[in-house]
């Protein structure tokens, strides 16, 4: 059994004659037998009565047209599925995104994508850069913007823009008013980390290892999972910490914390857009990436 040969089999079944089902599908009238010869063989039943007013449903027949009516209704509806799809109608795109990408960078795409996509819902998950990856390898999401490359096979990364990392504290906190600080006066402070899958915690400890900090030598009396919790930390005076530029905004023209300097030390940290390797995307996903490299590519 075949899609053809349904098609033709209710033809035949809605007109009550061979040669209109020929004419409907436009075949001849002995393809349209050789079809219903076929469906019959194949059940071993009799599909239609072929009489003086016309072919006319068996029992047989008209049982086998309920499914088959179903059959091709659900054959449309499929096809229509997949055109939508095609042209982001209808279509729900599963992002990840660790903290910063999350919070910032995503949203202020998704107008974008939305002008182009008006019909496509986008849900994202957040999390750490790590735990954004392994949503990625159990295809849980389609793409994730993560704020570090880790070494995972069957990951690729696609570089975006930069951010800076800054050194901030409190208004209650020694350092407030100064302009830089030293590596050595770091080693002895208190710092507020984020956890070990971080982006942003990952950059850091990168960075101040080439400057000759030990890891182990830092002083850390919290380990949060958030950059917003971070930032709150540092505002209630427990200590300092390393925040992304581009979170620090809002708090920086309220004047709640303030950017100090480390002597000797840069922090850049580098975005990537992430997919699965080998993998194709969906033409939604792929007008995401094409955002994304529109609003935040290498620089």
């Amino acid at each position: 059994m075949n899609i053809k040969q349904l098609e033709v089999f209710l033809a035949v079944a809605e007109s009550g004659s061979f040669s209109k089902g020929a004419n409907a599908t436009f075949i001849t009238q002995s393809t349209v037998s050789q079809h219903i010869f076929a469906l019959e063989r194949e059940f071993d039943l009799r599909l239609f009565d072929r009489t003086g007013k016309g072919a006319i449903l068996t029992e047989a027949g008209k049982l086998l047209a309920e499914h088959a009516r179903r059959i091709l209704a659900g054959m449309d509806e499929a096809s229509g599925a997949m055109r939508r799809f095609r042209g982001g109608e209808e279509v729900t795109l599963r992002i990840g995104g660790s903290n910063i990408p999350a919070d910032y960078m995503i949203p202020a795409a998704l107008p974008l994508l939305l002008q182009r996509l008006p019909g496509v819902t986008t849900i994202v998950s957040q999390g750490d850069s790590r735990g954004v990856l392994d949503k990625l390898l159990r295809e849980e999401v389609e793409l994730c913007v993560v704020g570090s490359r880790f070494p995972m096979e069957g990951v690729d990364y696609t570089p975006l823009g930069t951010d800076m990392i800054r050194l901030v504290v409190g208004t209650s906190h020694p350092w407030w008013g100064r302009s830089s600080v030293t590596v050595a006066e770091l080693a002895e402070e208190t710092l507020i980390m984020r956890e070990s899958g971080s982006g942003t915690g990952k950059s850091v400890l990168e960075s101040l290892e080439l400057a000759g900090v030990e890891p182990a030598r830092l002083k850390a009396r919290a380990v949060l999972g958030s950059n917003e919790a971070v930032k709150r930390a540092v505002m209630e005076g427990i200590g300092v910490a390393f925040v992304s530029e581009l979170s620090l905004r809002q708090e920086l023209e309220r004047g709640v914390v303030a950017v100090v300097g480390l002597q000797g030390v840069e922090i850049v940290r580098r975005f990537y857009l992430a997919s699965r390797a080998g993998r194709t995307l969906s033409p939604a996903a792929r007008e995401f990436a094409a955002v994304m490299a529109q609003l935040y590519g290498p620089a």
